[in-house]
């Protein structure tokens, strides 16, 4: 099951003249006298309406799975360049690690875990040594079937998708790999299973079925590892279908809908409430600043741009 091994990158660091963050900029505003409370004031504010997105970078090789870890630092990945991208203030590190990296976490002591679909495997970098290491190749003797995106439950458990190339095929799963090296299906039977989210509780895990055009919850036991009352959240549409997403601190969930040029936005009840519009037709994954600087930072692959928008809500980190 497991292939631990610790494999060679080459890390690039170079100074990049990053946009300065439009959220300090709403606070320029007379107008803008207290702070956001709802999304429902978000989307009725003539100043947010009026406020543009930002291009944190730009011509990256399909950026997708942004992330901020303890530090303050933004990572993301270019699934295409076969790299991790770190931005620190003006400072950009590029970490080849070869393969096809897709999405990020990063668990409690600092460690980025990503998938990697070229290779089949889940993987991780460690910051502090620069080690980039394989975790696992296999389930049940078969190599993981993509894997796409990836979060860490309350007790630092991997929870990630894997949904194979077909988004019509019914091959897709989810997995759960735990702290004794436990790694088992939690669910069969999607059509491409992609982006997920723990609410802010730890409670419910949100599946986007990208080939059915829909968000699943079900509640997440921990302690037993498994997922179960899983029904649908919402449908979100689109050319294609939703990809990453993220919750806000009110529990509003924010899914990229890759295709349609837009994140998609749905109130704690599963109600659609408004699109974000971004640059390009296809945002791939999106992650709220913890640390209020970027807002909603937004991947997005046809144009290669990692993007912010300037809301006024705090994400979970």
């Amino acid at each position: 099951m497991d292939q631990n091994k610790t494999t060679g990158n080459f890390t690039q660091t170079f100074t990049h003249t990053v946009t300065p963050s439009p959220m300090a900029l709403l606070f320029k505003h007379s107008n803008y006298a207290q702070a956001v409370c709802t999304l429902t004031d978000i989307f009725n504010l003539s100043l947010f309406n009026n406020m543009r997105t930002s291009i944190i970078m730009a011509d990256l090789q399909f950026p997708e799975g942004p992330a901020f870890d303890r530090n303050k630092n933004l990572w993301c990945v270019e699934q295409k360049g076969a790299s991790l991208l770190c931005i620190n203030g003006h400072t950009v590190k590029r970490i080849q690690v070869g393969g096809g990296p897709n999405g990020i976490a990063i668990d409690k002591a600092g460690l980025v875990w990503f998938c990697d679909s070229g290779e089949n495997s889940i993987r991780t970098h460690n910051p502090a040594t620069g080690e980039t290491s394989t975790i696992l190749k296999t389930i049940d003797s078969q190599p993981l079937n993509m894997p796409n995106d990836l979060a860490f439950d309350h007790l630092n458990q991997l929870i990630f998708t894997c949904p194979g190339p077909k988004p019509d095929s019914a091959e897709g799963y989810i997995c759960v790999y735990n702290s004794k090296q436990n790694l088992h299906k939690v669910a069969t039977g999607f059509y491409y299973p992609n982006g997920l989210a723990f609410t802010q509780n730890g409670e419910q895990l949100l599946v986007a079925e990208t080939g059915k055009q829909r968000i699943w919850i079900g509640d997440w036991n921990a302690e037993e590892c498994n997922w179960t009352n899983r029904r649908v959240f919402a449908n979100t549409g689109g050319a294609i279908g939703p990809d990453g997403m993220a919750l806000d601190e009110d529990g509003n969930l924010y899914v990229a809908v890759f295709g349609d040029g837009c994140v998609r936005v749905f109130d704690p009840a599963g109600k659609h409430v408004n699109d974000i519009q971004v640059p390009g037709k296809n945002p791939t994954n999106c992650a709220f600043d913890p640390f209020q600087r970027w807002g909603l930072v937004v991947t997005e692959a046809e144009k290669g741009s990692l993007i912010s928008v300037p809301i006024m809500m705090r994400g979970i980190l």
